[in-house]
């Protein structure tokens, strides 16, 4: 006897998730589907417009996930036109990301996914000593007294004797699935308001370096960045030394609050080991010491990993349409002149948008029909998990020197083994073990820029090749990026000059893909399938497995019908 439960929307995530799981008599989810529920445009309105110009509406895609996108489309042209930057360019390339990678790491961790496993009304409870003794035995952090605690303490109780919990509503506090002392929840409750404040700093590398933040600038064959150290109009040695500040006060809070934090609130959790899934893992790679296209310096390795076997790497080919394709059988769409069983390759890729779902208002979808948004992309037709824990997996597995430290020496602070990671937490732990790396990683490529500037090298910008009088009649490209959530490509067609056809296959398109026709579920459904609910009516469980992935639904469905050079309207019911 199973019943079915629905949770529509999924909060706290970017975008419109609707998750659905039927749950036995004892509350163990038995089945699962995760359907994408919002359509919204801009794929196909790059059709026909000047490559160099595509990055400034496909970042558009995303309000987060903005630079990440726009990074992506510029490859994705300089891969077509065999256009090599400079050395700074990457450079500025490589700090921006990481940037993005460490703001958006800690801001998911505490604003996005803490409250799945922090009881924010419990700190009211707490002793303001113990937690202060405990912040100071944790960490070097200088907020950590008694009375600033206090202070933190007194700002939560007026929020909830208002009756109004502002930020913190809609909580399922005092849950029986919580376990963390009044002191521990106080602890985290001052660093999610740390963090608020904190966040607006880092994000200023991106603004002097881009332009501006969210959406910076990008320009194909390099970066729009001006530096000249003694112009006012440039990027001078003064702003140069404020990014370097920044990069160095980013590096202490996630050394000194984000991961304390973590690891202290992950030991009261190490039995937490739901939500796995699929223990297929995908990296496109990223981050090279070297050129973007010398794949054996990427700090983050490319690779798959299949059923958890850390003992052997598959390769990956983003251009060979016998590894990855994407399919529609369970999707609202159609591939015009072929059967759904076959999947297509992203430059042979369409965006056809047929619904076929029930009329609203509806109880269920039917998961043996279509039932979602998302389509459903495939490496060598296996689904797979991207994000921080296939990184860390992979990289792990390749030998990488500091990923197996990080790795070993936090497994070993916490007595867990290597495979308690494949679970929710282990997602989790590996998103805060990534920024410390990160952290490291932004600070090398930073001195490396400094020191060629230092030495007189202030390129940034390569016109070789800009001219489209230059370009071949057609070209096809792939732009491959590490995000935040995992392995991010743009593919693009180029022809006569134009963008003939565009396709992007996003993090969560990987991660949120509904089944295919071999009934293989996605990451996110096979994640939740033998997790216990505590509390039918408060499935703060399933809340903890599908965050701990930090959806984003807005990357995830992106395209639009310009058929008619209008916008296309969807109604249900």
């Amino acid at each position: 006897m199973t019943e079915r439960i629905v949770v529509d929307p999924i909060t706290r995530i970017e975008g419109h998730l609707r998750v659905e799981i039927d749950i036995d008599e004892k509350g163990i989810i038995k089945d699962s589907f995760s359907s994408g529920t919002a359509v919204r445009g801009l794929e196909l309105i790059v059709k026909d417009r000047d490559p160099r110009d595509v990055w400034a509406f496909i970042q558009r895609i995303c309000g987060v996930c903005t630079s990440t996108h726009a990074l992506a489309s510029i490859r994705s042209v300089e891969d077509a036109l065999g256009i090599k930057i400079p050395r700074n360019a990457h450079l500025i390339r490589n700090i921006m990301n990481e940037t993005v990678f460490i703001h958006d790491h800690v801001v998911h961790f505490y604003h996005l996914h803490a409250l799945d496993w922090v009881d924010v009304v419990s700190a009211l409870k707490a002793d303001v000593n113990e937690t202060s003794k405990l912040a100071q035995s944790i960490s070097t952090w200088p907020k950590s007294s008694p009375g600033y605690f206090k202070d933190v303490q007194n700002k939560v109780k007026k929020v909830v004797d208002s009756g109004q919990l502002g930020i913190f509503a809609n909580g399922y506090w005092g849950h029986k699935a919580y376990k963390l002392p009044p002191e521990v929840n106080l602890l985290a409750v001052a660093h999610y308001l740390e963090a608020l404040d904190w966040q607006k700093e880092i994000v200023k590398i991106q603004t002097i370096l881009g332009g501006k933040n969210p959406h910076p600038h990008y320009v194909v064959g390099g970066m729009a960045t001006p530096i000249d150290i003694n112009s006012d109009n440039g990027i001078h040695a003064e702003r140069l030394m404020h990014i370097s500040q920044v990069i160095d006060e980013a590096r202490e809070f996630v050394n000194q609050v984000y991961i304390p934090d973590l690891l202290a609130i992950g030991s009261f959790y190490k039995d937490w080991t739901y939500g796995g899934g699929i223990n297929n893992y995908l990296s496109y790679g990223d981050f090279s010491t070297g050129d973007h296209y010398d794949i054996d310096k990427y700090r983050f390795p490319r690779g798959v990993i299949l059923n958890g076997n850390l003992n052997e790497i598959h390769d990956v080919d983003l251009k060979n349409p016998e590894h990855i394709q994407e399919f529609v059988d369970h999707s609202w769409y159609e591939y015009e002149g072929k059967n759904e069983k076959d999947g297509l390759h992203p430059w042979d890729g369409q965006t056809n948008l047929k619904y076929t779902g029930p009329k609203a208002p509806f109880k269920t979808l039917n998961k043996e029909e279509k039932y979602s948004w998302i389509k459903s992309p495939r490496w060598k037709g296996q689904p797979m998990e991207t994000g921080p824990l296939a990184r860390l997996m992979i990289g792990y597995a390749a030998g990488k020197e500091d990923v197996k430290n990080v790795v070993d020496s936090t497994l070993k602070k916490l007595d867990m083994p290597i495979e308690s990671l494949q679970s929710a937490l282990g997602r989790t732990i590996a998103r805060g073990l990534e920024s410390t790396l990160i952290a490291d990683w932004i600070r090398d490529d930073m001195d490396e820029l400094l020191k060629n500037i230092k030495n007189g090298n202030q390129v940034t910008f390569d016109r070789t090749k800009w001219d489209p009088s230059t370009w071949p009649k057609s070209a096809k490209g792939v732009g491959w990026i590490e995000a935040p959530r995992g392995a991010l490509g743009h593919w693009i067609n180029i022809e006569d000059g134009k963008t003939k056809n565009y396709q992007a296959v996003v993090p969560t398109t990987w991660n949120a893909t509904p089944r295919d026709l071999e009934n293989n579920l996605g990451a996110y459904e096979k994640s939740l399938i033998g997790t216990p609910l505590l509390d039918k009516t408060q499935p703060l469980e399933l809340l903890r497995v599908i965050h701990s992935f930090d959806p984003c639904l807005a990357c995830a469905v992106h395209l639009t019908d310009l058929e008619t050079k209008s916008q296309t309207k969807i109604t249900i019911g």
